[in-house]
This record gives C-alpha cells, sequence and structure tokens, in this order.
C-alpha cells in the first residue's frame, strides 16, 4: 500500500494534496503530475510504502528531477521504489540480471537458460545489488529547511517531519 503527497510552494506559501499513482508507470509520468499542480514553483514528490521506505522527488519548473529514497533496496522492491532507485542508480534492472547472470552465479552450466522459477530469482538478485541504504540526492531539501543529518535520520512518519521543516506542516494535516 503506498501513501502519495505533493508540496507545492506557491506565492502564498505551500499548498499540500494527496495524490493517486494509479496512472503513473514512468518517472516522467510522476514529473508530468507534480508539473500539472504548480506550473514553475517548486514541487515536492512524497511516496511511501508502509513505513518500509520513502521517497521524495523535487521538480522545479523545467530542470530535471532530483530524488532521494531513504532504503534503497526496500524501495527496489516495490514498482514506485524501482522506478526511483532506477533512475537514482541508472542500472536498468534487466542489464545488472544479464551482467550477474553472465558471472555464473546461478548454478547452472554455461549457456544453459534459467527456468521460469529460476527467473524470478534473478529478479530478486537485481533488487538485492540495491542498497539497503539512502540513495540519491541528500542535498535535495537542504535549502528548504531539512539539512542532509536530518533527511538520513527520518524513519516513520517522515512525511510529517518533511512538511514541518518546509513550513507546511498545517497545510499537510489539512489533507491527511
Amino acid at each position: 500500500m503506498y501513501f502519495a503527497a505533493l508540496l507545492a510552494r506557491t506565492e502564498d506559501g505551500w499548498e499540500a494534496s494527496d495524490t493517486e499513482l494509479d496512472d503513473v508507470e514512468t518517472l516522467s509520468d510522476l514529473v508530468e503530475l507534480a508539473r500539472d499542480a504548480s506550473d514553475d514553483d517548486t514541487v515536492i514528490v512524497f511516496i511511501e510504502q508502509e513505513d518500509a521506505w520513502f521517497g521524495l522527488v523535487r521538480i522545479e519548473g523545467e530542470e530535471d528531477p532530483r530524488i532521494y529514497v531513504s532504503d534503497g533496496a526496500a524501495a527496489a522492491r516495490s514498482s514506485y521504489g524501482e522506478m526511483l532507485t532506477r533512475e537514482i542508480l541508472g542500472d536498468d534492472p534487466e542489464d545488472l540480471i544479464d551482467e550477474l547472470e553472465s558471472l555464473d552465479l546461478d548454478g547452472t552450466e554455461d549457456g544453459e537458460p534459467l527456468d521460469a522459477d529460476e527467473d524470478d530469482e534473478a529478479g530478486s538478485v537485481a533488487a538485492e545489488a540495491v542498497p539497503a541504504a539512502p540513495v540519491g540526492d541528500r542535498l535535495i531539501l537542504a535549502d528548504l529547511g531539512l539539512p542532509p543529518a536530518e533527511l538520513l535520520a527520518l524513519e516513520t512518519d517522515a512525511l510529517a517531519e518533511i512538511a514541518d521543516a518546509l513550513g507546511a506542516g498545517e497545510v499537510l494535516e489539512a489533507v491527511r
């Protein structure tokens, strides 16, 4: 189960809204959703999966998005988390699986294809290759009042702490 919210900075301060990710399949879809929420202002997209991990995507105008994920390995095991970690780490999971298979670590003989059951196992190997630690831009919110050390210390209920640091705590509570 995912929870997603948008924090958009406007001339009047921060506006918060929860959002549905049903139509989001790629990072481009997520960025488009955020840009639709606010024209050229700063938008922070917050995604959380059951306190296992959270991710932040910061969009400002037409600039490339900045991304942070609290636990890369946990996130890589979920659809939205995989999308974010893949963007951060730059490795296509299929390429990573091919690279791991070329090392012949799966116990098969050279050139022997993986069985269908083993193919699912190879996907989990790719997720395990992602660090079980924060990944991405640790300075993503530094200029907005949340230094990297505090961001790295966040665990559960991170959205509330992030919103408080940005001065958006009250507007967030209105949509929760």
